[in-house]
């Protein structure tokens, strides 16, 4: 797949998933409208709900992100090179310069993320900042230009907002079934009405983290290993990025502010080993093989 290619799949699939996550809370609104005999009201508060919700992810779901992870606006005067390493490659690479952010946290990763390369954002912890060389960093600030550049972040943010309304929806039908869970006509024929809540709930609870890891799989980890061979070509020099990977890789230390929602956006896996003992439900490849990738690249 060509890069042109892979920025049409990525547009694709953002209205793919945009148009499945609201149908689903159409759906859901329906069956609350029906079991609790509230008629087209609830099904049309789902609507509006289900509208506002993909806004929101659309237009603001990378302030969400750098909120969630505590970045804060980096200071130009004192971290220069980081800018100046930022303005070079996107100029190189013909896209607007993102805004650059920092999170105050000594495990070493990034990210990108925004709607568009008009609307992005990169994030750098001040540990990848501290222990990488200027030319590994360079590597990895490539890296994350490219997801912008392709359109991953955007396809990565709308993510963001329908994994966490699993675990909202969990929590919703929980509350709901033990605290209000009756029907508006008290009609006999639902009798078990607060049961029935209850049991959707406990099961969404359960499923919610097999629920997220699954939509966040729907994003193929290849976009990662297409991100590494693009931020190559804008540094030509590989062997940057795979010294920053092994870095990074080498680490045991997972980032404080993180959640199963926004780790596939990272370059790395922000849990660390801990939560990595598997790759069958990573969010993103192993480390090892690509850095086989990019020393193939070189040789």
């Amino acid at each position: 797949m060509t890069t042109y290619q892979h920025i049409a799949a990525n547009k694709r699939r953002t209205i793919f998933l945009m148009s499945v996550f609201v149908l689903f809370i159409l759906a859901v609104g329906f069956v609350f409208s029906e079991l609790l005999q509230y008629g087209p009201s609830a099904f049309v508060f789902a609507g509006v709900i289900a509208t506002g919700m993909s806004l929101v992810s659309y237009y603001s779901g990378d302030r969400i992100a750098l909120w969630t992870s505590g970045a804060q606006p980096i200071d130009p005067k004192e971290h220069p090179y980081v800018h100046r390493i930022v303005e070079n490659l996107c100029i190189t690479a013909g896209v607007p310069v993102p805004k650059v952010y920092i999170i105050h946290d000594s495990a070493m990763n990034a990210f990108a993320t925004g709607r568009d390369p008009q609307h992005a954002s990169i994030a750098f912890t001040t540990g990848i900042i501290e222990h990488l060389e200027n030319e590994e960093l360079e590597g990895v600030a490539a890296h994350e230009l490219s997801h912008i550049k392709n359109y991953d972040t955007r396809l990565m943010m709308i993510v963001i907002i329908c994994v966490g309304l699993v675990g909202l929806l969990a929590d919703f039908f929980l509350r709901w079934s033990f605290f209000g869970g009756h029907s508006r006509r008290e009609d006999r024929s639902v009798p078990q009405l607060g049961a029935i809540l209850a049991i959707v709930g406990l099961v969404l609870a359960i499923l919610s983290p097999f629920i997220a890891k699954l939509i966040q799989l729907a994003i193929s980890r290849r976009r990662e290993f297409l991100a590494d061979a693009s931020g190559v070509l804008l540094t030509r020099y590989p062997e940057a990025l795979a010294k920053a990977l092994e870095k990074i890789g080498a680490q045991d230390q997972p980032i404080r502010r993180v959640n199963s929602a926004t780790a596939h956006l990272y370059i790395a896996n922000p849990f660390g080993s801990m939560r990595s003992f598997t790759h069958l439900f990573s969010t993103h490849p192993p480390i090892k093989l690509r850095i086989q990738a990019l020393r193939g690249m070189a040789s």
